[in-house]
């Protein structure tokens, strides 16, 4: 048997805790979005940094560009919390 999760259930920016699924919720609420994983990574700065990795929704309209999920999360996170890379990939890995 194989548990497939995070590695951590917090993000630490800067002194804040951050949950990822506060900002899973927020990046999943986009329409265009099929399925949303965020992350903490390392950065020099700040400890670490927030990382979304977003698929989008074959069926949408549009394409989905990095700019616009940080947009989005511009308008409703607080300013640590929005991530500081957004990554696009064709599926996320489930297990």
């Amino acid at each position: 048997m194989r548990i497939v999760d995070r590695k951590k259930d917090m993000i630490l920016v800067s002194g804040f805790n951050v949950c990822p699924n506060e900002i899973e919720d927020v990046i999943a609420q986009m329409p265009n979005v099929l399925d949303v994983a965020v992350v903490g990574i390392p950065d020099g700065r700040t400890g670490e940094a927030v990382r979304a990795y977003v698929v989008q929704n074959p069926k949408a309209a549009e394409v989905l560009t990095e700019s616009q999920v940080i947009a989005h999360c511009r308008l409703h996170l607080t300013r640590y919390k929005i991530p500081k890379s957004v990554k696009l990939k064709e599926s996320l890995p489930k297990q």
